[in-house]
């Protein structure tokens, strides 16, 4: 597998097959397979697939090749994947009186802002 360029945004079905090793025939047909996967369209209606949909592409070669789902139980596994709220972070500043101070600091220095 080829990593995905760093210096690129968008890539052709060309560019995105390489990429994936995926062939463009089997890329069109998981458009229409995959409702997390649309690329836009140029102007001269050509795909530009985004770094996030090259990612989703990855993500179905995975399933579909490595892990053997179907289809559909690929579909249902992404599906639920994108309804799952990111974790939010948590921190202990209880244990980091450095932090904790900072962070005081920082709350009165915006409240006299906002009085202002």
């Amino acid at each position: 597998m080829i990593p995905i360029p760093q210096d690129k945004e968008y890539f052709s079905i060309g560019d995105a097959s390489q990429i994936t090793q995926i062939e463009p025939y089997v890329l069109r047909y998981w458009e229409s397979e995959f409702r997390l996967l649309r690329p836009s369209r140029r102007d001269s209606g050509h795909r530009k697939y985004s770094r996030k949909d090259v990612e989703t592409i990855l993500k179905i070669k995975q399933l579909l090749y490595e892990k053997k789902y179907t289809i559909s139980g690929a579909k249902k596994f992404l599906i639920e994947e994108s309804r799952k709220k990111p974790e939010q972070l948590k921190m202990d500043f209880a244990s980091d009186s450095a932090a904790l101070a900072i962070l005081k600091e920082t709350k009165a220095l915006l409240a006299d802002i906002l009085k202002a």
